[in-house]
């Protein structure tokens, strides 16, 4: 699976985004697809994750609420809705794909398989 995530960009806090990420490859809908970030000098973080067929979506508390989620399996791709961002929602944000079920292990980065290369998401106070 090849990933490649867009819509990143310059916000102002309390602006909105939504990041999208495409994938190719191998069937798309067989994997549960997550979102991950990495500020400066910080480790990267999950941020949400949404199942093979979107009926099960997972947040980190610090988004629960402001960011949603969603995948279009027909257009092989996954949305991250971001709203009332916030400076410290600052980060590069990466999609990833990973196989088998979704469970609480689909926090941990290394719980996937395909990585996109990150699109950066800077929000100004």
């Amino acid at each position: 699976v090849q990933l490649q995530a867009f819509g990143g960009g310059l916000v102002q806090a309390g602006g909105s985004l939504r990041l999208s990420c495409a994938a190719s490859g191998r069937t798309f809908s067989s994997y549960n697809m997550g979102w991950f970030r990495q500020a400066p000098g910080k480790e990267r973080e999950f941020v949400a994750v949404i199942s093979w067929s979107g009926g099960t979506t997972d947040y980190a508390d610090s988004v629960k609420g402001r960011f949603t989620i969603s995948r279009d399996n027909a257009k092989n791709t996954v949305y991250l809705q971001m709203n009332s961002l916030k400076p410290e929602d600052t980060a590069v944000y990466y999609c990833a794909a990973a196989a088998g079920l979704l469970s609480i292990r689909s926090r941990l980065p290394r719980s996937y398989d395909y990585w996109g290369q990150g699109t950066k998401v800077t929000v100004s106070s």
